[in-house]
């Protein structure tokens, strides 16, 4: 996309320079792609429907919602369209650490796994991804909310990984301040997709993307719209449901933010720049995946 040290600024015209991999009008939901998402909690189970439903209207095929065991009827019930999978909580409502072996013919069959959206408990939940990336070697894996807190507990990683980190999130991962994210984020994200050897999305008003290799991309959203409890957990699902349909991370990331900016956009003239609900943006998507493609 760009010579090395230089940023490729994200908008409809470098999407459209860059095409997602083509659905053929014959292929099947498997050929589609298969999302395990690990996701919600009882406090926060509505995490999971956002995130799963934006993957689903990305455009993948299958949906797997890994779920607390005391919310997954309920959530089944809200997401018929995903299969769910119960898993054991800890007394502080994270996954148990060996719940991750109970997800492991999930994980072999999923093209794409999104974890950590509505996740509460940073060191359960910590102890809980440690344990299963090992298992995700070969999908494509996003990281996201309390899941990315297992980065410092790791080594470089060795398998396909982005992680999603607001300025806040960025600095607690690195030791940071907040106000050193906010003054240069690019170098932020340079910085630690090298070191994790991921690929590392800073979101904010411009979002930013490194790759390992020195690739890089910004875009500015300029939206304040988008700063809604529950946004980040559809950009997330987005990400994974595009990954899921055979796109490479870096270019997933940058698909998903655009989309979901330019959802932002039309949900802003319809509503206003400000009251539009996360769980509004999804249903913008295939129209706009249309219009890009």
């Amino acid at each position: 996309m760009q010579a090395s040290g230089t940023w490729t600024t994200l908008d409809r015209g470098a999407l459209r320079a860059w095409p997602l991999p083509e659905i053929t009008p014959d292929a099947d939901k498997e050929t589609r792609g298969r999302v395990l998402l690990i996701a919600g909690s009882r406090e926060i189970p509505g995490a999971a429907i956002l995130a799963g439903t934006a993957a689903l209207r990305a455009g993948a095929g299958k949906l797997v919602i890994a779920t607390a065991r005391s919310v997954a009827a309920d959530l089944a019930i809200c997401m018929p369209e995903a299969r769910v999978i119960a898993l054991p909580e800890s007394a502080a409502g994270s996954f148990s650490p060996d719940a991750a072996d109970l997800l492991e013919q999930s994980a072999r069959a999923a093209d794409a796994v999104l974890v950590g959206p509505g996740l509460i408990d940073e060191d359960g939940s910590r102890a809980f991804v440690v344990r299963l990336l090992p298992m995700l070697t070969h999908a494509a894996v996003v990281l996201d909310a309390l899941a990315m807190n297992a980065l410092p507990a790791m080594s470089r990683l060795t398998q396909p990984v982005l992680v999603t980190p607001h300025a806040g999130e960025m600095a607690h991962l690195r030791g940071m301040s907040k106000e050193a994210v906010l003054a240069d984020p690019q170098n932020a994200a340079i910085d630690a997709a090298r070191e994790w050897n991921a690929v590392v999305a800073v979101k904010g008003p411009c979002t930013v993307i490194a790759a390992p290799d020195s690739r890089q991309w910004r875009h500015e959203s300029g939206h304040a719209g988008l700063a809604t409890a529950g946004s980040g957990d559809v950009l997330a699902g987005l990400i994974a449901g595009l990954a899921a349909r055979g796109a490479a991370l870096e270019q997933a990331c940058a698909w998903g933010v655009v989309l979901h900016a330019m959802a932002g956009k039309e949900l802003a003239r319809r509503y206003g720049a400000l009251g539009y609900l996360a769980r509004e943006l999804p249903g913008e998507i295939p129209r706009l995946i249309r219009r890009l493609c």
